[in-house]
């Protein structure tokens, strides 16, 4: 019972976490959308900012899904 708890609270974190991460992560592709709407090259610290931002994203997903397994399983 305590394990479901602990991943629950678990589960809350990472999703808290997602939403400051997207938050940031639309900076980055506001100024790429900007920059194809322009025609121009995007910055590389742009497209590095938002790769990283949705790597994160994504591997916090996953884990949520994991989490998720492991609590219907118990």
């Amino acid at each position: 019972m305590f394990k479901k708890l602990r991943l629950k609270s678990s589960i809350k974190k990472n999703i808290h976490q997602i939403e400051e991460l997207e938050k940031k992560r639309y900076r980055s592709q506001s100024a790429l959308v900007e920059a194809i709407l322009k025609h121009e090259t995007p910055s590389d610290e742009d497209v590095e900012y938002f790769n990283k931002y949705t790597a994160e994203i994504d591997k916090l997903r996953r884990e949520i899904r994991s989490m998720k397994k492991e609590i219907e399983s118990l």
